[in-house]
């Protein structure tokens, strides 16, 4: 070897090791300061070739800038490009072209080919074991967490870099249908979270250690810097050396992930990431919840790791992510129900609707702490109905689906809805997410699917448990009639305030004649003995599956009548378990098949191919209950009068599908009754008062009855006003045992002032809740808690706070008669 060589070869190995060391001091640095200062001494802060522009376009800061609105979504994008990672590994692996046809068309269909145990993820030793492949960790100081992602997946050679991590809009995994991203931009979205300077430490080696460890650091180009160049705008840049992609030579790596060693795959480090305030303590814990919102459904579990050094005291450093939906099943004792509908349209394709009813009471605690367990471990972000798309949460509603779409206002801390948007058609899809993937678009497409999950939801057996929580506030109706009587029969009011409660309320009005005595004699009539329904002993797996009912019989195969504009329910009887779709250890699952009206079901019995006559129904299908699955029919616009098709129903078994074949055929629209002009719903009439007290004294409605229905009743209470359906006031709740009245109370010399002070804070109770009610609903406010992120708040729930932060006590210092004077 020459001297020219010689020293050739020493340059290269001083450059080499000085690359490396500044690698190993990128991925060391805690915070963003740290890498800042790491830049500064090595001369590169400010060395324009030592920076490219992220995407090869510096015009691309706003699509960086303007993606996920919140921290969450945004970290979530980099842990679903891990999972395709992983995905892609093995499908090379296996000798596979990823975008051939002989690769896996879903992310199921991956799931099912390389992952055999991925039904039992729940299994502690099973998921463990997987979510080694990866992690999130935590590292820096408590108040300036940065966050190392890491996962055991396909990697990328330096030189692909810029076609990979370092670009965008290149639709990348348009072509490629087993794995989530498509867009080539969800990566980038956390970048805006990085701490002021942006940083972002991106490292990687191939999975078959066939080239070396390439990384590069990405950053908002300095602010000032640009100014200082005359120009508008900053940009995002990346860093090279030798105007290339630095690359070094690693066996393996450690970098503090739990029980595993890097050696191929990648390594994202965001520095200083700005978490939301509530996810600020031990990741494994809080930032564990709100993965497990966004990530509902995730196609593989990973690990969130915290450090030692950053929590000494704490045991629990290390847990692993399998979303929501599994930590729900496995929830039973906070759980009352589970079902599911399967929604197939010709409008909007399939849609997956899985419901979870939380109990008002549970884990041996009362309604307040049973209510405030339910919103930390599963309302986090306050989503109570989440859109995803292949496990990961595209889009939600609020609690204010709850209350205003459906009217259950009891409902709303109680119930959480994941709608599963995989199979809905690609243009619906499209016109009904953002790219971002953290929220829906405005539109019609949405509003479309909005009021089909009203129609679905409004219908089930969310409905009838609703309705039985609501049952909990029935009350004696002669007790309360005669008690609103005497409070309404000399209202100290002017005619301005009647007419104020007149805007919302129907005011009786005395009559002549014993009012009472329809009232009694109806309720003196003997009722009729429920009959006792017979006992459902469920199955695991069902034995029997066999249509009910029919309107007639064609070809040995029942026919029914589907009125044309208006909607059928097809009862199926089996005898399988509720839980039979919904369960995560080996569930089932029936498929229903629409044909033409001359098909013929396919030889033994088996499930016949579905002809173009498939999108003339939209189908829906109900979870098993009590032996009964329901299926509901409804005529798509093509079908004409005197249409028919056969429906092929098939449930599925260890031992064979059971199939049941009906034929549904349009008939003439059914006769409704015709009114000259459409009446205006008449105004409620003012709302029952119900007097509650700890023990049910004399009477009186205890707060144990309160909690059945989920509501929360203490001496901290003094009203709890309650709307039907969320906009109508029925009840008005007024507690006997509050502190306000036991203070109040507490200076009365004689018997004759407590009865006085008693009736004065009912009726100064009563009134001022139904004048606060009525005013807020006839002037259309809408009310929110909080600044940052708002949360919405219902009339009633705002009313009950007001009085039990002093208001009472103000009504009650103050002569009712000066009050309502000075009202008027």
């Amino acid at each position: 070897m020459d001297i020219l060589s010689a020293r050739d070869s020493i340059t290269r190995a001083a450059r080499g090791d000085g690359m490396k060391s500044l690698f190993l001091h990128l991925l060391d640095a805690g915070t963003e300061t740290e890498v800042q200062a790491l830049l500064d001494a090595e001369g590169l802060s400010t060395d324009p070739t030592k920076w490219h522009p992220y995407g090869d376009n510096e015009a691309f800061y706003g699509v960086v800038e303007n993606q996920q609105a919140n921290p969450v979504p945004a970290l979530v994008e980099k842990i679903t490009n891990g999972i395709d990672a992983i995905l892609e590994k093995k499908v090379l692996q296996d000798g596979i072209d990823i975008r051939s046809a002989d690769a896996p068309q879903s992310v199921q269909a991956a799931l099912e080919r390389y992952f055999p145990e991925h039904r039992n993820w729940d299994l502690g030793d099973v998921r463990r074991k997987q979510a080694h492949e990866l992690q999130i960790v935590a590292s820096g100081p408590r108040t300036d967490t940065s966050l190392l992602i890491y996962d055991n997946g396909i990697g990328q050679d330096p030189e692909d870099f810029p076609k990979t991590f370092l670009s965008l809009l290149r639709g990348n995994k348009n072509d490629v249908h087993f794995v989530q991203g498509k867009y080539n931009m969800g990566g980038a979205g956390a970048l805006a979270f990085c701490g002021d300077l942006r940083f972002q430490l991106i490292a990687s080696k191939r999975f078959d250690g066939s080239r070396p460890l390439g990384f590069t650091l990405l950053r908002r180009h300095p602010p000032a810097l640009a100014e200082r160049a005359g120009r508008k705008n900053t940009w995002y840049e990346y860093l090279v050396l030798d105007d290339r992609i630095p690359s070094i030579e690693v066996d393996e790596l450690d970098v503090g992930l739990h029980e595993q060693v890097f050696t191929t795959g990648s390594l994202l480090k965001l520095y200083s990431y700005r978490l939301p305030s509530g996810t600020r303590s031990v990741i494994s814990r809080d930032l564990n919840q709100s993965l497990h919102e966004y990530l509902f459904e995730p196609a593989l579990p990973f690990y969130t790791v915290d450090k030692k050094e950053r929590y000494p005291n704490n045991n629990a450093l290390e847990t692993v992510v399998v979303g929501q939906r599994r930590r729900l099943e496995n929830n039973d004792e906070a759980l009352e129900r589970r079902f599911s509908h399967v929604d197939q349209s010709a409008e909007l394709g399939q849609l997956g609707i899985t419901v979870f009813v939380f109990k008002a009471r549970s884990r041996g605690q009362g309604v307040k702490d049973t209510k405030e367990y339910i919103q930390r471990e599963f309302f986090k972000n306050n989503m109570s109905v989440v859109f995803s798309l292949n496990g990961q949460v595209h889009g939600y509603y609020t609690s204010e689906f709850i209350t205003r779409a459906l009217k259950m206002p009891l409902m709303k801390d109680y119930v959480l809805v994941q709608v599963d948007c995989t199979k809905l058609h690609l243009g619906v899809r499209n016109e009904l997410f953002m790219a971002s993937r953290d929220r829906l678009k405005d539109g019609d497409t949405a509003e479309a699917l909005r009021r089909r999950l009203r129609e679905i939801l409004s219908s089930s057996e969310l409905k009838e448990i609703a309705k039985k929580r609501r049952s909990s506030f029935s009350v004696d109706d002669a007790d309360t009639s005669s008690m609103l009587k005497r409070m309404t029969r000399n209202l100290p009011i002017k005619d301005a305030l009647t007419r104020i409660l007149q805007q919302s309320f129907s005011i009786p009005v005395e009559s002549s004649g014993d009012t009472d005595k329809p009232r009694q004699e109806a309720k003196d009539r003997p009722k009729r003995d429920k009959r006792e329904a017979p006992s459902f002993d469920p199955k695991r797996y069902p034995s029997a599956f066999q249509v009910k009912g029919g309107d007639a019989v064609q070809d040995g195969v029942k026919l029914f009548h589907l009125p044309l504009g208006g909607s059928r329910t097809i009862s199926f009887a089996t005898d399988v378990e509720n839980d039979y779709f919904d369960r995560s250890d080996d569930p089932g699952s029936m498929t229903m098949t629409v044909l033409g009206p001359d098909a013929k079901g396919a030889s033994g019995g088996g499930i016949p191919e579905p002809t173009q006559e498939v999108d003339r129904l939209t189908v829906t299908r109900a979870s098993p209950s009590d032996g009964t699955i329901k299926v509901g029919v409804r005529a798509s616009g093509t079908m004409k009068v005197g249409d028919a098709v056969r429906m092929t129903a098939a449930l599925s078994s260890p031992t064979g599908d059971l199939v049941e074949t009906v034929i549904v055929r349009v008939t003439d629209p059914e006769r409704k009754a015709i009114q000259e002009a459409p009446e205006s719903e008449p105004l409620p009439g003012l709302p029952e008062p119900v007097l509650c007290s700890q023990d049910g004294r004399d009477g009186t409605t205890p707060w144990e009855h309160l909690s059945q229905s989920g509501q929360e009743m203490g001496n901290g209470t003094v009203v709890i006003p309650f709307a039907e359906d969320g906009d109508k006031l029925s009840h008005v709740f007024i507690n006997l045992d509050s502190t306000v009245l036991r203070d109040f109370n507490a200076k009365a010399k004689f018997e004759e002032a407590i009865e006085l002070g008693r009736n004065r804070y009912i009726s100064a109770v009563y009134f001022h809740a139904l004048f606060l009610f009525s005013i807020t609903k006839s002037r259309n406010y809408e009310i929110s808690r909080g600044t940052a992120n708002p949360d919405s708040v219902e009339v009633t729930e705002y009313i009950s706070d007001l009085f039990n932060a002093s208001y009472a006590q103000f009504l009650l210092n103050f002569e009712t008669g000066d009050l309502v004077e000075a009202l008027g």
